[in-house]
């Protein structure tokens, strides 16, 4: 490959993993080797675009504008060389980002499935319980739970994640088991992710509803921290069924006032709209939806009964 693209996959490396070692290799060159690259590469641009310390390596505001457009000319090389060899072959590298239970749940069991089709496919995960920018952090598929506000998207629904009550068994036999909503109030919560931002858990059954107004005593920031907070006996976890759905299989879980109705919020696969999404972005995005089509544990409601699995393309 030219010089100058290869400088490019180096800064790349590097400004991504925040160390010259690790894309050292990455690529299969020198610590010393991809810093010299680096530096010939921002004299050659005429700015600083990463600084550098002792522990650290992080981008400066030219370099973040500078990876961003130098990210977007390794992508499109890329997809030029897949169209130049007219074949179903993908190469190069697929990022994908999503929340840190997704990755285990759901994708990390079934990805081998996709990247044996796909042996050129470089696979990253970029793994955040927060909203990713797609175009700004070069996300190339995102999965998302809940409300969509990225207009230049493309979003394919894919499942509904039901929000539940659950608590360890241990912690019940210890607390009480919770025979209404009122009830809670004499109970310990677990916030995470998926249980935080809200006035209160909204309550319904039979077409009646009631809020509680609840306070962590253990506040995460990950849903997985959370689910496994509830498995050590620490209290009762609001989050969606997918992510503690083998606890709820085993019985180190089990749902608590299972009832009622906490509610549910759609699971998308999100691409960037039009040319900017990748062939392998469209790739994986077909191919997780016909996993997920023939996984009954993703087409069930909370009282286990079937659904049609959800397949529309919305924008």
């Amino acid at each position: 490959m030219n010089d100058r693209f290869f400088s490019l996959q180096v800064f790349c490396r590097v400004a991504r993993t925040g160390s010259f070692s690790a894309a050292g290799r990455d690529l299969g060159i020198s610590q010393p080797t991809a810093s010299r690259i680096v530096a010939a590469l921002e004299k050659s641009v005429g700015a600083t675009l990463l600084t550098r310390s002792t522990r650290t390596v992080a981008v400066t505001e030219a370099g973040a504008d500078y990876l961003a457009r130098a990210e977007a000319i390794l992508s499109a090389l890329d997809e030029a060389d897949h169209a130049a060899r007219g074949s179903g072959e993908l190469r190069g590298v697929l990022r994908i980002a999503c929340s840190t239970s997704t990755a285990v749940r759901m994708l990390l069991p079934r990805i081998a499935r996709f990247t044996d089709l796909h042996p050129g496919l470089r696979v990253e995960f970029m793994l955040n319980d927060e909203k990713q920018d797609l175009i700004g952090d070069a996300i190339d598929v995102a999965l998302r739970v809940g409300a969509l506000a990225d207009s230049a998207a493309v979003a394919r629904k894919i499942a509904t994640v039901h929000r539940l009550l659950a608590a360890s068994p241990a912690y019940l036999a210890k607390a009480g088991t919770p025979r209404n909503p009122a009830d809670l109030t004499r109970h310990t919560f677990i916030l995470g992710p998926a249980g935080r931002g809200m006035e209160g858990w909204v309550f319904s059954k039979s077409g009646n509803s009631t809020s509680i107004r609840v306070e962590g005593r253990f506040v995460l920031n990950g849903n997985e921290g959370a689910t496994a907070a509830a498995v050590a006996g620490l209290g009762i976890v609001s989050a969606g069924r997918l992510g503690m759905l083998k606890e709820l299989q085993s019985g180190v879980l089990v749902r608590v006032l299972p009832e009622w109705n906490m509610g549910s919020a759609d699971m998308h696969v999100v691409l960037p709209a039009g040319r900017a999404a990748k062939p392998s972005a469209r790739a994986f995005s077909n191919f997780i939806v016909s996993e997920l089509e023939r996984d009954v544990d993703f087409n069930v409601n909370p009282t286990g009964e079937a659904l049609q699995h959800p397949s529309a393309i919305k924008t």
